[in-house]
């Protein structure tokens, strides 16, 4: 499908015309015309993509500091090869127990069946710790819908792979995208990760959110109330009424539970910092601007921030190619390289924001940032809808529904306007335009281009 210059450039500044009213203050990030749905996902004000915002209320976090290693990356398996064949899962039910996630507990127990190329191996051989969360997010074949499970293991080319849990609400590329299969919070896997392509000498800044890991039993907080989680977590650990706070020194910091946006305030002015290495200023900067999610418990006495490993590369191996110096940090490196003490500095000045809700994403005023720009139109340009059977008919001042399920419309840059349920005879107000519409019934999905 091919569309006029002319008109993607009147829908591109009728889009930047909608957001004018939240520029960023201030403006120090290179802007974006467009950005790529495989790279850059999920909408704009997605809890992902929206900046901190001015009316922001912060505490500090007062982590303490960790004594078996200062950090290391809880590796987010990201596969985006939707024209790949499929690869078949079996459940294991070693989770992260003792015994081998290679080997399927229950052969004929299928969890799913997913394009993956064989190729791409995560193994003991080939993973980094002894029981990774080794979360995966996978773009299906329609090329909107992202699968996600956890643990997962392919351990060699040409076998079958193995996983646990698989998250039963599959998640849109272009839509919110919050959830998924991190199991201590139940957020994505996909979304907040820092891609293999970011945190470079010429990436320029990040632009979203970041996932971060920290010690439960030296950093989160349990009460009965709140049960040891916050929005927009789902869930904390099975064992935070126990675990949860039972190794710390200091008074707890009530505010941080699971799903806790850290931020660095807005009050410090990251020059100020003294940090000393180029990666430790973006970070800090990405983490004044957008904040980091609290997503997991590392497990040991360690801080984890989430990367991408994938058949598109591995961040860790970047990193180090870039700069010189391994991402993941022991004790004596935390004072020892610029590095290593830049995270230091960088955790010591972390608050959380307190007033983060559903509708405060980032405690609300004027975001830090401009919000993400648009989609280009990779993924919504390669659907042949001329086949797809039709669940709409036009009317005056819209369309009219033949089906029911979740619908879902977007702009052919594969901006999301609309997304809610709908039955049969429903009438859809909408302004003149071209639209993809996305309807998810009990029979599957289908996808429809109208014109009015």
């Amino acid at each position: 499908m091919r569309y006029s210059k002319l008109i993607s450039l009147l829908i591109l500044s009728t889009y930047f015309a909608s957001i004018s009213f939240v520029q960023a203050q201030p403006k120090n990030v290179s802007e974006a015309t467009t950005r790529d749905p495989y790279l850059w996902p999920f909408a704009a004000t997605s809890i992902w993509n929206m900046p901190i915002g001015s009316n922001a209320n912060y505490v500090p976090a007062n982590l303490e500091m960790p004594t078996a290693k200062m950090l290391t990356l809880d590796e987010d398996l990201i596969v985006f090869t939707p024209d790949e064949p499929n690869m078949n899962l079996y459940w294991s039910s070693v989770l992260w127990g003792t015994g081998d996630r290679c080997t399927p507990t229950q052969r004929l127990q299928l969890q799913g069946s997913v394009p993956i190329p064989q190729s791409f191996v995560v193994s003991p051989t080939t993973w980094d710790g002894t029981k990774p969360n080794a979360g995966i997010a996978v773009l299906l074949k329609d090329k909107h819908t992202i699968w996600q499970s956890q643990p997962f293991a392919h351990c060699s080319n040409g076998s079958d792979a193995t996983t646990g849990y698989v998250y039963s609400n599959n998640q849109d590329i272009y839509g919110d995208g919050y959830y998924g299969s991190h199991g201590g919070s139940r957020l994505s896997v996909l979304g907040g990760s820092i891609r293999v392509s970011e945190l470079t000498p010429t990436s320029g800044p990040i632009r979203h959110a970041i996932k971060m890991n920290i010690c439960g039993k030296k950093n989160l907080y349990y009460d009965a109330v709140n049960k040891g989680f916050r929005w927009p977590a789902l869930a904390a650990d099975a064992a935070a009424p126990t675990n949860y706070g039972s190794l710390r020194t200091t008074a707890p910091q009530t505010e941080c539970r699971m799903g806790a946006l850290m931020a660095i305030p807005s009050t410090i002015t990251i020059a100020s910092m003294g940090l000393e290495s180029e990666p430790g200023r973006i970070l800090a900067q990405t983490l004044q601007d957008y904040g980091g999610y609290v997503v997991d418990d590392t497990g040991w006495d360690v801080f984890a921030i989430e990367t991408e490993w994938g058949p598109n590369g591995r961040f860790r191996d970047t990193f180090k190619t870039n700069w010189g110096y391994d991402f993941v940090l022991s004790m004596s490196q935390a004072t020892s390289t610029i590095w290593g003490r830049d995270i230091v500095k960088i955790y010591k000045a972390l608050n959380i924001v307190t007033n983060n809700s559903g509708s405060t994403i980032g405690g609300g005023g004027t975001p830090r940032q401009s919000l993400a720009p648009a989609f280009t139109s990779t993924a919504i340009t390669d659907i042949n809808y001329d086949s797809d059977p039709k669940f709409v008919i036009s009317v005056s001042d819209g369309f009219k529904m033949i089906e029911s399920g979740n619908l879902q419309i977007y702009t052919i840059l594969g901006n999301v306007i609309k997304s809610e349920n709908v039955e049969v005879d429903q009438i859809i107000t909408i302004k003149q335009g071209t639209y993809i519409l996305r309807l998810k019934t009990t029979n599957g999905m289908k996808i429809q281009k109208i014109i009015f």
